[in-house]
């Protein structure tokens, strides 16, 4: 009989919301404008060991609408989950963090945003669908030219 202990294991624990803020400094007033504001969305991840095998991925989130230089509403997100990943080759486990984890808790962020920015009295704001793959592929593009690069002197 095979020992099942060294099976590759990736399992969700739990995918929860970590943090959520809205703020409307400039309201009431700013309600009031009939200019269309801009919009700046910044999305960011983070992959933490939380004990052997156990490890919390964060996607986090910031929506920020100003008009002119006057912020109409800033929406601060982080929706995180908690993954048991063991015996996987260390070469999949940057992949697996950095990619499948986070598609896998981003549709719950997106609904948070969304959700919060309504319920703020605005229209959703729906963010735009990711590619980890090529967001991971960029991350480790630039950590190797910064590694890579010698610094040259004359």
């Amino acid at each position: 009989m095979a020992d099942t202990n060294l099976d590759p294991v990736f399992q969700i624990q739990r995918v929860y919301l970590k943090d959520l803020s809205l703020e409307q400094p400039n309201s009431p007033a700013i309600l009031l404008e009939q200019e269309q504001p801009t919009v700046d969305i910044q999305l960011g991840v983070d992959a933490q060991p939380v004990t052997d095998g156990i490890f919390e991925i964060t996607v986090s989130a910031t929506v920020q609408t100003k008009i002119q230089d006057r912020t109409v509403f800033l929406v601060e997100c982080k929706q995180a989950g908690i993954f048991e990943i063991r015996n996987l080759p260390e070469d999949q486990m940057g992949p697996i963090l950095g990619i499948a984890c986070p598609q896998i808790v981003y549709p719950y962020l997106r609904g948070n945003v969304a959700d919060v920015i309504q319920r703020g009295g605005f229209p959703p704001v729906h963010l735009a669908e990711i590619n980890f793959q090529a967001m991971f592929e960029q991350q480790q593009a630039q950590a190797a030219a910064q590694q890579g690069s010698p610094i040259v002197t004359q």
